[in-house]
This record gives structure tokens, C-alpha cells and sequence, in this order.
């Protein structure tokens, strides 16, 4: 073994975070998988006769309804890498979505982005002076940010809007459109594949479908921040630092990183990325704003990060895999998610048969009853209720949320009090 250097290697701490507990799923063996539910999913479409569960439009909504969710739990990832919690994302959102409607109806829609983005980080920065300068409690803060922004911009629409051609108390005027792109001659050729309804081939084209036709410009700016994100927290030594900070930040600070400094900026983001999900949810979803339009989506952009075991890859097939239950309540909701019914029987069977394999025969029971109920329903019921429907995006984030909680693996600092020096 060789010996240490200096004194230095000895007693100081590592600035590397730890590395992850469990095994990860490489990357072939994640589009393994996920080849393997779209064909599951093909042959529910086929024996169902449920076309729209893969059609292009179907998945357009669905990416669109992803966005808001996808950016809400990347700017919750920022937060929680350094170590703060940020329940107060739902908050965020909704200052994003005033912001950026009463800047953008006066000023243009790019203008309505910018002002989202500085209204969401607002929210950030006060949750940070709360949380890293007080030391207040994480969670009391998060929720006392979504109670005051809420307030607040209750407080503010009459003021704002009211008087102006459209406006009311409750909504601003609309807000021009940021402009839409179609990709020409592929879209239509994967919509006319689409239409085939050929096993596999059809729903590929139809997932790809959603991608490239009558896109947002702010979509193509949201799904490269996860790209972007990846990069910058993992291949950077300003996301090296950012990260220690919420693994050990005891240690990070011995080694001479301005621990405070790293914690405000990752929740300054992390608001600015919600309230840039807001922007998205009035200029985007919605030509104004309207009270109550975020519906908790800040809560199931937080619960997409966990599910992505807050790894911006995995928060994004989270966000995907909500965005897609959730535009089930706009197309063919009731049939659709009848299908699905034999869907989720099948991925419970297939699921018990894995824990069968590694020999955990009771979950794997448990599993198999669940399935068989669930493909009774299926079997002995033409369509679900409309109350089914509009819960299913709910249901999703507490099912996925319970299936992959053994494997979740937070920053070991995430939520913990720190005082400047707590280490000497």
C-alpha cells in the first residue's frame, strides 16, 4: 500500500461524495426495459383495440404535460444535491406562472420567461435565507413559501389584471404564443406510421410522433436542461463542490468550499427552474394565468426526483411517466385508462415473476394477488369511472413512489442543520 503523501491525506476528509449505494441500471439495460414495457404496451393496444394510448397526439400531450413536472424536479435536484429540501417547489411554480403572465402580456412572451424565472428564484432565495442562514426547519419553510406565494399572488391578480381587456381577478390577459415548431416531412411520416397500428413499429413512430410535431421553442429549452444539468453537476468542479455540500459539507468546508455559497445558488436555481415550469404552465399550456393552474404539480415534480433517485435521467422518465397518465384526463380518458388496467396486470405478473426469481416468494405472492384483482377489473368492466381517471396520475405517484423506495439513495446531508465552522 503506498503511503500518504503528507499530513493533508491523512486528516482530511474527501471532497468526493460518496458513491451510490445498490446496483445501477446501466444504460443498455434501462432501454432494454424500456423496450421491453412499449412492446408490453403494444400488445395491450392490439388485444384492446385502445389506438390512442401510443398515437402521436397522445404523446404530445403528454410532453407537454411532462415539462412542468419534469422542471419542477430538477429544480428540486438542485436543491437537494446541496443538501437543502424543497417542498416549496409548488410555490415556486405558481410564482412563476404570475410573473411570467403579468410581464408577458405587457412586454412579449420571452420577456414573461425571464420574469418567471426571476419570480420562481425570488421564492428560492427566500427559502434559502430561511433555511441555510436561520437554520429553520426545511420542510415548515417549504411550506410556508407555497402558502405565501399562493397569498401573494391571490393577492396581487386583481391588481395586475383586473382593467385590462380579458383580465380578471382570477386571470390575466392572454399572453402571445412563444411560437411552435413542426419537423417537416418527419412528422408526417411518423404520423402516417402511427396510423398503420403495426405491432411495436407504430407506437415507436407514435412516441417519436409526439417529439417533433407542433412543439414549444420552451420545450426544446426544458428537455435540454436535463442534459445540461447532468453535465454540470457531474463533470464540473462547481458541481463536484455542490454535491459535497450536501453529502458532507463538514467536510467540504475543511477543504476550503464556501459551503453557504454553494447552498444559496443550488436554491436560487432550483427556483428559477420551478418558476420557469410555471412560465411553461401560463405562456405555454395556457395563454394566461389563471389561479390554480400549477394543481399540485410542484408535489409530483418533487415526487418524480425521488422515483429518478435524484438523478436528473431518471427524474426525466418520472416526469414522462406522469405527464403521460396525466394527459390521459384530456384524450380518451376513460377507454385508455380501462387498457391500461391490463396493462399495469401484466407488469405486476412480470414483476412478481422477478421476485420469484430472486427468491422473495412472499412480496412476489403479494404481487401476483395484486395483479390477479387488478386483471379482474379489467375483465369484468367495460370502461372506469371519470373519478378513476382524473386520480390516475395520483395513483401513479404513489404506486411507482412505493415500488422503487428500497432502492432510493438521497444526499446523506439532505435536510441537516449547518452552521459555518460546525466542524472545528
Amino acid at each position: 500500500m503506498t503511503a500518504p503523501t503528507s499530513a493533508t491525506d491523512v486528516n482530511q476528509p474527501s471532497l468526493q461524495p460518496a458513491a451510490q449505494t445498490g446496483r445501477r441500471i446501466s444504460l443498455p439495460v434501462l432501454l432494454l426495459i424500456i423496450a421491453g414495457a412499449l412492446a408490453l404496451t403494444s400488445i395491450v393496444r392490439i388485444v384492446t383495440g385502445a389506438n390512442g394510448i401510443t398515437n402521436v397526439s397522445q404523446m404530445s400531450t403528454a410532453l407537454q404535460l411532462a415539462v412542468p413536472i419534469g422542471l419542477a424536479g430538477l429544480g428540486g435536484l438542485w436543491a437537494e444535491r446541496a443538501g437543502v429540501v424543497n417542498i416549496g417547489l409548488e410555490g415556486m411554480l405558481i410564482l412563476g406562472t404570475w410573473f411570467g403572465a403579468w410581464a408577458g402580456f405587457q412586454w412579449g412572451p420571452w420577456t414573461g420567461v425571464l420574469m418567471g424565472i426571476v419570480g420562481g428564484a425570488l421564492g428560492g432565495l427566500l427559502h434559502a435565507i430561511v433555511t441555510i442562514t436561520f437554520n429553520v426547519n426545511h420542510i415548515v419553510s417549504g411550506v410556508a413559501i407555497n402558502i405565501l406565494a399562493l397569498g401573494a399572488t391571490r393577492y396581487l391578480a386583481p391588481l395586475a389584471f383586473e382593467g385590462h381587456q380579458g383580465g380578471s381577478a382570477k386571470q390575466s390577459p392572454p399572453v402571445d404564443s412563444l411560437g411552435h415548431f413542426t419537423v417537416p416531412g418527419l412528422s408526417d411520416a411518423l404520423e402516417s406510421l402511427n396510423d398503420r397500428h403495426w405491432f411495436f413499429v407504430s407506437d415507436i413512430a407514435g412516441l417519436l410522433g409526439g417529439l417533433v410535431t407542433d412543439v414549444s421553442w420552451l420545450t426544446l429549452i426544458a428537455v435540454a436542461l436535463i442534459p445540461a444539468s447532468w453535465y454540470i453537476l457531474w463533470r464540473t468542479p462547481f458541481g463536484l463542490r455542490l454535491r459535497s455540500c450536501g453529502e458532507n459539507p463538514i467536510a467540504a468546508e475543511s477543504l476550503g468550499v464556501n459551503v453557504y455559497k454553494y447552498k444559496y445558488l443550488a436554491v436560487i436555481i432550483s427556483g428559477g427552474l420551478a418558476g420557469l415550469g410555471g412560465v411553461f404552465l401560463s405562456i405555454v399550456a395556457n395563454p394566461f394565468y389563471l389561479e390554480g393552474q400549477t394543481s399540485g404539480r410542484g408535489y409530483i415534480g418533487l415526487a418524480a426526483m425521488i422515483f429518478g433517485n435524484w438523478m436528473p435521467g431518471g427524474l426525466a422518465i418520472g416526469a414522462g411517466l406522469f405527464g403521460y397518465t396525466d394527459s390521459l384526463n384530456l384524450r380518451g380518458g376513460s377507454a385508455n385508462v380501462h387498457a391500461l388496467l391490463l396493462l399495469g396486470a401484466l407488469l405486476l405478473i412480470a414483476g412478481a415473476i422477478w421476485l420469484a426469481i430472486r427468491k422473495k416468494y412472499v412480496k412476489a405472492a403479494i404481487t401476483v394477488v395484486i395483479g390477479a384483482l387488478v386483471f379482474a377489473w379489467y375483465a369484468t368492466t367495460d370502461d372506469v369511472p371519470n373519478q378513476v381517471v382524473s386520480a390516475t396520475p395520483y395513483v401513479i405517484t404513489l404506486v411507482v413512489l412505493a415500488l422503487s423506495a428500497q432502492r432510493l439513495r438521497m444526499p446523506k446531508a439532505n435536510g441537516m442543520q449547518y452552521r459555518k465552522g460546525q466542524g472545528k
